[in-house]
């Protein structure tokens, strides 16, 4: 089996981290989510901690561009990520990545697949009840207050809009048949998808 890398978008509660765990598991190579934030502070010397606050959000503010570089912590911190993900793309490793639009960072990458996790609102809202012991209405608001954050940030950076089907190569409910089921059945045609590919 050749390079590939699959990244997971994902609605909050769809159980599409755990999703992307289990395929990065299941074909033995790394996972890309806010570990890579860790991995560029040490690199650079930063405190990991400063670089989680502004993670996966758009631009805030006035903010001045001067020859391309742009002042805003959240252009600094989302290029930076998207570099990282073009940079081990590029070195030849397989590995799976969530969010950071990756997608379209490496929409012409021949290795890339992408993949969008979605999910019923009721069984999302019971996944985060259950997850951070919340009640419905408090679990409604946290799903809202994160997907509405994915999807501006995400909207920000990429020519393409958050969830469309038509951005990603496989979009998935996984309230149809469970996280667990859903990942297993991903594996497998993502298994034979390679293998064909040889």
């Amino acid at each position: 089996m050749g390079q590939f890398i699959i990244s997971v978008g994902r609605e909050y509660g769809s159980g599409g981290h755990e999703i992307a765990t289990i395929l990065s598991e299941k074909f033995n190579v790394p996972l890309y989510d806010r570990n890579m934030l860790d991995q560029m502070a040490e690199r650079n010397g930063i405190d990991a901690e400063d670089l989680h606050k502004h993670e996966e959000m758009k631009r805030q503010g006035l903010t001045r561009t001067v020859r391309g570089h742009s002042s805003s912590v959240q252009d600094t911190i989302a290029k930076l990520q998207f570099d990282f993900i073009r940079e081990k793309a590029e070195s030849g490793e397989s590995f799976v990545v969530v969010g950071r639009c990756s997608e379209n960072v490496l929409r012409d990458h021949p290795a890339h697949i992408s993949l969008f996790i979605r999910g019923d609102e009721a069984v999302k809202t019971e996944r985060i009840c259950r997850l951070y012991k919340l009640n419905k209405i408090e679990a409604k608001a946290k799903m809202y207050r994160h997907d509405k954050k994915r999807k501006a940030y995400h909207n920000y950076y990429s020519k393409m809009k958050w969830g469309d089907s038509r951005g990603y190569d496989f979009c998935v409910n996984s309230s149809l048949m469970g996280v667990e089921a859903t990942a297993e059945a991903l594996y497998k045609m993502l298994s034979e998808f390679l293998n064909n590919k040889e």
